[in-house]
């Protein structure tokens, strides 16, 4: 995934960014609307995290504003505000989730990725891959009783397609999904990466569209 974390605290904001990173995910960082308002406008997003109370304006603000403009991407509130009105204000505005600081960074990724599954229509954890089953939830993968290793970014790829089975995708979607702003990004990753795809799962699962991107069908 690709996800936007709006948050004025650095040290939660750096913390929520390595701990998705590790998985694999492509995270930005801003820490006021105005900062936030110009991601939303330059990339596209798989799921956001948003704080309410930001330096500049109000979080709920900029989220009905968002989803008036049109915005369909999963947000999960994050804040210290605990009370049911202010859980109930959340959700009407908007928010697909609202949880309350302090959080654990493992249950956060979790609703990220289980709200980024019912936005794409599919909420099961568990696909099957021809003879493959994938835990899309805990990124995992296997061939009978034998688990396949993927590395963060051949997941990260892997995730990307089926999450979009059945389309296709181009080179710089998947570098949209994979890379941040602030990544430097090699011309051919992305070939590497399915390379290294078809050599583990073999040729057959990712199919290539010459000239237009790449496919699960």
């Amino acid at each position: 995934m690709r996800v936007l974390v709006i948050e004025d605290t650095a040290d939660l904001a750096e913390a929520i960014r390595t701990y998705l990173g590790r998985e694999g995910h492509a995270v930005d960082l801003a820490a006021d609307c105005a900062e936030a308002g110009l991601a939303l406008d330059l990339a596209a997003y798989d799921g956001i995290v948003l704080d309410l109370g930001l330096p500049d304006g109000s979080g709920l603000d900029l989220l009905r504003q968002r989803r008036r403009g049109g915005l369909r991407t999963p947000v999960v509130i994050l804040t210290a505000r605990d009370q049911i009105g202010d859980r109930i204000a959340g959700l009407d505005s908007g928010a697909d989730d609202y949880v309350v600081k302090p959080v654990d960074l493992g249950e956060l990724a979790a609703r990220l990725r289980a709200n980024a599954r019912r936005s794409e229509g599919d909420p099961a954890a568990e696909v099957q891959l021809g003879p493959f089953r994938v835990d899309r939830a805990r990124a995992r993968i296997w061939q009978g009783p034998d688990e396949i290793r993927l590395t963060a970014r051949e997941w990260a790829v892997l995730d990307a397609l089926l999450a979009a089975r059945g389309r296709v995708l181009s080179r710089q979607a998947l570098e949209d999904r994979l890379y941040d702003f602030d990544a430097a990004v090699s011309g051919n990753a992305v070939e590497v990466y399915v390379s290294r795809l078809r050599t583990k799962l073999g040729r057959g699962v990712i199919e290539t569209r010459r000239g237009i991107g790449y496919q699960i069908p």
